[in-house]
């Protein structure tokens, strides 16, 4: 009987391990336009205002006449991870052109700061429990899709929203166009 348990915990932990990794590794599904509530393209960005992970509250019109790549997240969301890099490099290619990423973290707060402590994040990242997924909602993404990017001009204005992980080679040319 003890070895049916043993044999017995160690499957159900393999089957726990496989199904976690797959969770993991999972890759979102890529849409060009969130589902019901359509492009915002062209419309004035909502205003929200966020706890930063380094304390004070953040605003977009802390970073007027800016443009603002706002890519929301989580630290257990693989594809935001993968796509962080990226994003830093963006910030300092782009910085001087008036280019600023802003993350909101879809997540616990304990763990963000954690994670942007442990993976030396250079951009500011915000966070406000309920707040966020209002935010995320307000900017089109009513389906909750992670990551999801949106890319605001100087004046305010939507450029782009995307869900799915971002890639160099398919935000360079707008930001090129929008700077």
């Amino acid at each position: 009987m003890r070895r049916f348990l043993v044999n017995l915990v160690a499957v159900i932990a393999l089957l726990a391990g496989f199904y976690i990794s797959a969770r993991y590794y999972a890759e979102p599904v890529s849409v060009t336009q969130p589902g019901p509530s359509g492009s915002l393209v062209g419309g004035i960005r909502p205003d929200f205002s966020l706890q930063s992970h380094r304390g004070g509250l953040v605003s977009p019109k802390d970073f007027a006449g800016k443009t603002l790549l706002i890519n929301f997240w989580a630290t257990w969301c693989a594809p935001c991870r993968q796509e962080m890099p990226m994003l830093m490099d963006l910030q300092r290619e782009y910085d001087s052109l008036g280019l600023q990423v802003i993350g909101i973290a879809l997540d616990n707060e304990d763990s963000v700061r954690s994670f942007v402590d442990a993976y030396g994040i250079t951009y500011p990242i915000l966070l406000g429990a309920e707040d966020v997924f209002t935010t995320s909602a307000e900017y089109g993404n009513t389906e909750g899709v992670l990551p999801y990017s949106v890319l605001v001009d100087r004046d305010g204005i939507i450029r782009w929203q995307y869900a799915g992980q971002v890639h160099h080679e398919n935000i360079s040319p707008l930001l090129s166009e929008v700077l």
